[in-house]
């Protein structure tokens, strides 16, 4: 059951990937989803990928949420975190790259790095707090932007 899930999931990268439905490019993508080796780490149980699939059904409408809040309100304050891998057992590499892939889909986070040890360091894009805003005061200087036109040259008619 376990193999037919890693299967499956192979195919939908390699269709993702080439976005053909054809015969043949469903074939290729049979035989090099066959001919891809194993891992040799324990197969993820199926309550881990059904657990995977939910949460993945959960973030599509997440991720569209969290699109919409960083239009209408942007988020300017970025921290970044360790987040621990949901289930101690040894993670396969099929359920280690849906953990990334979930974390990533969303707007708001990505993934930095997968520590073996079972964390992920996640980037994440906040709101700013009222207590992180800045204080009031003169304005800080802006940073050199080739786009935006010097003082000179803006008060030329």
């Amino acid at each position: 059951m376990i193999g037919i899930l890693d299967l499956s999931l192979r195919l939908v990268i390699w269709f993702l990937l080439t976005a053909d439905l054809s015969l043949p490019n469903v074939l290729i993508g049979v035989a090099i989803a066959l001919a891809i080796p194993r891992s040799r780490i324990a197969p993820g149980t199926l309550k881990d990928w059904m657990r995977a699939v939910w949460e993945a059904l959960v973030a599509i409408p997440q991720a569209f949420i969290e699109a919409i809040e960083i239009i209408v309100r942007p988020h300017r304050d970025e921290s970044i975190t360790m987040e621990q891998v949901k289930s101690n057992a040894k993670r396969s590499p099929g359920l280690i790259f849906l953990d990334v892939f979930l974390i990533t889909f969303t707007p708001k986070t990505i993934v930095r790095k997968y520590h073996r040890d079972g964390w992920y360091e996640v980037h994440r894009i906040r709101r700013r707090t009222a207590s992180r805003r800045p204080k009031p005061g003169p304005p800080k200087s802006q940073p050199f932007d080739e786009t935006r036109p010097s003082a000179t040259e803006a008060r030329q008619p």
